[in-house]
């Protein structure tokens, strides 16, 4: 991936367009439950920092999902859009966005401690429990 590319991507019915200048091909899965009943499943994100930016942003909708972040997707169609980072405006998005990038890899897993049984990821990757994630954020809210 190039530094000096953009990337483009958009929700599934177009309404919402977003444009990021970068993106860590290191990517996160988190399997707390918020990201589990967002999605359906764990939340595939790579970090695009703060140089996001939407058009159209009237069709997005947001909601506080903890006193530290909060989640965004369209409101036409319900594409999940980002989970931003409240005090530091960083976005995490949904790599399905992305679906051209290349040369990816799984980085760390959130909350392992909650991952169900009825599914394993078998990548060799850093682990964050609940009470880690906690410890990391008491100073974010």
């Amino acid at each position: 991936m190039s530094e000096s590319a953009t990337y483009q991507a958009s929700c599934l019915c177009s309404a919402v367009k977003v444009t990021v200048a970068q993106i860590n091909p290191n990517f996160s899965v988190c399997h707390c439950q918020g990201c589990r009943t967002w999605g359906g499943g764990p939340f595939f994100a790579v970090q695009c920092g703060t140089d996001v930016t939407f058009e159209n942003a009237e069709n997005i909708i947001s909601y506080p999902s903890s006193d530290w972040a909060e989640r965004g997707f369209c409101k036409q169609c319900g594409t999940h859009l980002f989970y931003r980072l409240k005090k530091t405006g960083a976005y995490n998005m949904p790599l399905g966005l992305f679906p051209a990038l290349e040369n990816l890899k799984m980085d760390i897993q959130y909350f392992s401690d909650k991952k169900p049984s009825y599914y394993c990821l078998a990548n060799d990757t850093k682990e964050m429990t609940e009470a880690q994630i906690m410890a990391y954020f008491a100073d974010q809210v």
